[in-house]
């Protein structure tokens, strides 16, 4: 992840926390073992940076976080589009104050309907 992103993300994760919800930041990749096979960790392709739910209500979110002119990519995109077809709250956010409107406001799919999903 970009440096940029990383220091929106951070920023993201303290203002969530600071707002009475729980957040984590998603960990994934590939790993070679010992023996030399590789091993892909983590979540399924596309997952969003960060997850979390709210506690007023334990509402799961997820957050993509994106630089001013990052894009979703099309694996990304896809699981915006599951998100989508079960109502679940997630977004792209681009600084805290998204990331608080999408949580607080209980948006499904802000930020993705500039790329050619039926974001709500």
């Amino acid at each position: 992840m970009a440096s940029e992103e990383h220091e929106i993300q951070k920023a993201i994760m303290v203002a969530l926390s600071q707002h009475k919800c729980s957040v984590f930041r998603t960990n994934v990749g590939k790993v070679q073992t010992i023996d030399h096979r590789w091993f892909d960790a983590g979540l399924p392709q596309g997952h969003p940076d960060l997850y979390g739910w709210r506690w007023v209500d334990n509402q799961v979110f997820y957050i993509e976080v994106k630089n001013k002119t990052g894009k979703p990519r099309e694996d990304q995109i896809r699981f915006h589009e599951f998100l989508t077809s079960h109502k679940v709250i997630h977004g792209i956010a681009r600084s805290a104050k998204d990331a608080l409107m999408i949580v607080d406001g209980a948006i499904v799919g802000y930020g993705y309907d500039d790329y050619g999903s039926e974001a709500q």
